[in-house]
């Protein structure tokens, strides 16, 4: 006996799960694409508002956004020089307090030079830095504001060093000089391509602790760095002029104190070279009215920072875009975890459209596949029918639509698209013939199938003309026609696979489409309504089909304006020339000859098309309907289906 153990799958997706279904969020789409929408255009647009219940790149890029702007107020950038010049201020106070009590030439000679000490915070910092304190209290304070600057500046570069060197001693010091002095000869090695992986963790090993967000390779690191100075450097162009100027005389006061003012010029340098992308030089103001530290509120500007990129990115509006470029980290860090799954969600909407034969990229552009169009016009079908059933219920009863007739005994080998039942003993017979039979059963083979002949039904030869003039669009009548006409294809295709159906799309000239065609058209932006041509390519078609009924429907909004000359040039006149109704008409008549009836669906009420349309109806005994464009897919399928069961009755 074999023995086999049970775990949990883990080597990938599940490979049982079933198929995600995107068919919610391709309706969607398509519903744009019939508006007038390209395929990646609308596709942008159901990834920007969202779909199965998950929130759109619009709602996380406007949190992202709604983030950045509270962390604006967070608080004001000029905290850690408000807070030296009180520190500065209480030192000087508490030197005059210990004097005042001195009788001696020394203790007004020391008075003196309080008096002459520069009223710049920078200036005057830089000028006690000599001082020799008679108050150990005010030397305390003047310490307190040396290691404050040193916390805050070296914090500013580096994230987590005000606490790295929270009570730092000598050999601490010592330690960020050598740190800068290793990352710089790091820089340096990996610029010239001898850096590798192991010396990194040995860097890591040794200073691992100043940098808390633990990069696991040299680009990681370098990334947090050019971040963080990036946002100092905004930091610093985001305050007035003066500030300015205090600020990096405090800074510059500092990295000479740690003699280090050369190691940060130098990874400053490096950090720029590396990373040209980032804004270091574009002013960010913090606007609130809470003082932050040096280091906090450089932290503040680089999510700042951060947020702003994560905005630009699920805007998704440059050249390129795609929601791989969305930082997974930067959005969990940001809007948190829910967020990150709705992202994923859009993510699989994108991709399973592609993977599961929705879209298809040719070229680098999306195109809907057959496969998308004939699910948009079964949708469009299927509201036509919710639609039907709401006007006018139960009259539209489907039980027997597209059914084979009574069977006559007789079987025939299966062809594609065949309706009729299948003809299991003579299926079976066929298998064992050919030697399909095995100890484990019968195996078919496509050849075996054999259905049962019924009564010849009627099959139909559909033809659908559709107008596709500029004015169609300026009248909001062109989505409900494009839609209709899907529907009616999807109804032929798929309940009636035996007959044939034909669109024609007309202007001033005509021209047969597909549905992928269809989906995708624009309104033609020339004058001129052909439907001489239109009718000319319809006869064609149906001529093609003998032995069919031949049913023609034609939506349109206006008169025939345009005709086929003999040279093959198109002549427009308006009001319609006698001319152009004349040769029209012809093509009317020739329907009539052929047996074919005309249902002309107008949309528009202009009395010249009444006209018209009232002759074509006398000419050709068809009909004509005036219907709103909202329930144009009622009329259009509902003639059709009564046009084709009236036939398959008379048929048996």
């Amino acid at each position: 006996m074999s023995r086999y153990r049970y775990g949990v799958f883990d080597d990938g997706p599940d490979p049982l799960a079933a198929p995600y279904d995107v068919r919610h969020a391709l309706d969607a789409l398509g519903d744009k694409v019939l508006s007038g929408d390209r395929p990646g255009d609308a596709l942008r647009d159901l990834l920007h508002r969202g779909a199965d219940g998950r929130r759109g790149l619009n709602d996380l890029r406007r949190d992202a956004l709604r983030r950045a702007k509270e962390l604006r107020k967070r608080g004001r950038a000029d905290g850690t020089l408000e807070e030296v010049r009180r520190l500065l201020d209480t030192a000087i106070g508490q030197e005059r307090a210990a004097l005042f009590a001195d009788p001696s030439d020394d203790a007004r000679f020391r008075e003196a030079r309080l008096d002459a000490v520069p009223s710049e915070t920078a200036r005057a910092v830089a000028d006690l830095r000599e001082y020799d304190w008679q108050s150990p209290q005010a030397a305390a304070t003047y310490q307190e504001i040396r290691d404050l600057l040193r916390r805050e500046v070296l914090d500013s570069r580096f994230a987590g060093m005000k606490q790295a060197l929270g009570e730092a001693t000598p050999e601490d010091l010592a330690r960020v000089k050598n740190m800068l002095a290793e990352l710089n000869e790091m820089l340096a090695a990996d610029e010239r391509g001898e850096l590798t992986q192991d010396q990194f963790d040995e860097f890591m090993g040794s200073y691992g602790d100043f940098f808390p967000d633990n990069p696991q390779n040299l680009a990681e690191l370098v990334d947090s760095l050019a971040r963080r100075m990036a946002a100092a450097q905004r930091l610093m162009d985001s305050l007035t002029p003066e500030q300015r100027a205090e600020l990096s005389e405090l800074a510059a006061g500092v990295f000479d104190d740690l003699g280090v003012a050369a190691e940060m010029s130098r990874l400053t340098d490096a950090l720029r070279a590396l990373r040209p992308d980032l804004d270091w030089d574009r002013g960010s103001r913090l606007t609130g009215s809470q003082p932050l530290g040096l280091g906090d509120a450089t932290t503040a500007l680089q999510e700042l920072a951060d947020l702003e990129e994560l905005a630009a990115t699920l805007g998704q509006d440059y050249p390129g875009a795609d929601l791989t470029d969305v930082d997974d980290e930067a959005v969990r860090r940001a809007l948190g975890r829910g967020a990150l799954d709705d992202l994923d969600a859009l993510r699989r909407i994108q991709r399973e459209l592609e993977e599961q034969g929705w879209l298809n990229r040719s070229a680098g552009r999306l195109e809907l596949t057959p496969k998308a169009i004939r699910r948009i016009g079964q949708s469009a079908l299927r509201r036509v029918f919710a639609s039907l059933s709401a006007h006018r219920p139960g009259s539209h009863d489907m039980h027997s639509a597209g059914a084979a007739g009574e069977l006559t005994g007789a079987s025939r080998p299966w062809q594609f698209g065949d309706a009729q039942p299948l003809d299991v003993v003579r299926t079976l017979t066929n298998a064992i013939t050919r030697g399909g039979a095995t100890e484990h059963g019968i195996t078919l083979d496509v050849a075996d199938f054999e259905v049962a002949e019924t009564e010849r039904r009627g099959r139909a030869a559909v033809s659908v003309l559709l107008d596709v003039s500029y004015s169609m669009a300026l009248r909001d009548t062109w989505v409900a026609a494009k839609t209709t006409a899907l529907a009616l294809h999807a109804l032929v295709t798929g309940m009636y696979p035996a007959d044939a159906v034909q669109l024609v799309a007309f202007s001033r000239h005509a021209i047969e489409i597909t549905p992928t065609d269809l989906a995708t058209l624009e309104p033609d932006y020339v004058q001129g309504t052909n439907l001489q041509h239109a009718l000319l390519l319809s006869g064609r078609f149906l001529d093609r089909h003998p032995g069919t009924e031949k049913i023609v429907l034609v939506v349109t909004d206006g008169e025939p304006t345009a005709h086929l000359t003999r040279d093959g040039g198109v002549w427009f006149d308006w009001p319609p020339s006698r001319e152009t109704l004349t040769l029209t008409y012809a093509q009317v008549d020739a329907m009539t000859r052929r047996g074919a009836r005309l249902s002309v669906f107008s949309l528009d009420p202009d009395p010249r098309l009444a006209e018209f349309c009232d002759e074509v109806a006398r000419r050709n005994g068809g009909q004509v309907f005036h219907p709103d464009p909202s329930r144009l897919g009622d009329y259009v399928v509902s003639d059709y289906l009564r046009q084709r069961n009236r036939n398959a009755r008379r048929a048996g």
